[in-house]
């Protein structure tokens, strides 16, 4: 039940009928006995520079977690940002101090490998392939550097957004290999699909039918979309024995990184 006293959150995006957030975190707050709701927003840009200036003064508002397509253009309009959120140049999530200043930061990355390790992917040490280079994409490439990969692959329509995230990562982990789209799959340990390909039905594929077919049944496969859980992409590495981890997985594990830095929930949920 919503009353005077409950404390809110948001969720900030365009569409918004897709996210799994208000899901995810109100079953939670209920679980807790918690006197507080996460709100969507589905917003247009022309209006975001306004909500942001309503934010700071927005008293019952705790902060908001940021989705697709404003990861990017809601960076300059923020008060400050994490260092990842500064070197991606990216936010999926905002705090509003008490003083109405807005902080920054992204934890697709984290929310990505706490989903891995519950699953007992573990990156050390291992050979990645992540297809995309936009906003979820380079943070998870981000986090999986971070975390000790040895060789990190990127695949993306654009070869500019790819030569950027490649920049951002060779500045960040300078001893961190980092190569172009593998011509096989043969040796990789892990493939993530961090783009919107496979979302909604399409039944499209995020690389070449060709070129998943050297995909070796060793290799743990992941994918960001949330709708459909199985996406194409995770059908096909089931079909080939592989281990896989779905949106929705990802969106679950992330619950925790979103609301501690909210200052709403523990880390650890």
């Amino acid at each position: 039940m919503v009353r005077g006293t409950t404390r809110l959150v948001a969720i900030l995006g365009t569409p918004i009928a897709q996210v799994k957030s208000p899901e995810n975190f109100n079953t939670w707050f209920a679980s807790q006995n918690q006197d507080q709701v996460l709100i969507p927003i589905d917003m247009d840009g022309q209006s975001l520079e306004t909500f942001i200036q309503a934010l700071r003064g927005w008293h019952n508002l705790d902060g908001c977690v940021v989705t697709v397509p404003y990861k990017q253009s809601l960076v300059p309009l923020l008060d400050s940002l994490s260092e990842r959120a500064a070197a991606l140049k990216s936010v999926n999530v905002i705090r509003r101090e008490a003083n109405g200043k807005l902080l920054g930061d992204n934890v697709d990355g984290e929310g990505f490998l706490n989903a891995a390790r519950k699953n007992g992917f573990q990156a050390a040490g291992t050979s990645v392939l992540v297809v995309g280079a936009g906003g979820v994409g380079s943070a998870i490439a981000y986090a999986l550097a971070a975390a000790g990969v040895a060789r990190l692959a990127l695949s993306d329509p654009s070869a500019e957004r790819t030569e950027a995230l490649a920049n951002v990562l060779r500045t960040h982990f300078p001893s961190l290999s980092i190569e172009r789209a593998p011509t096989s799959l043969a040796g990789l340990n892990l493939l993530v699909n961090a783009s919107p390909v496979g979302m909604g039905g399409t039944g499209e594929l995020p690389l070449s039918r060709e070129l998943l077919e050297s995909l070796s049944a060793h290799t743990w496969v992941a994918d960001v979309v949330t709708s459909p859980e199985i996406t194409p992409l995770l059908a096909l590495a089931q079909s080939k024995g592989c281990a896989i981890q779905t949106g929705p997985q990802m969106a679950r594990a992330q619950l925790g990184n979103l609301g501690a830095f909210m200052g709403v929930t523990p880390l650890d949920i």
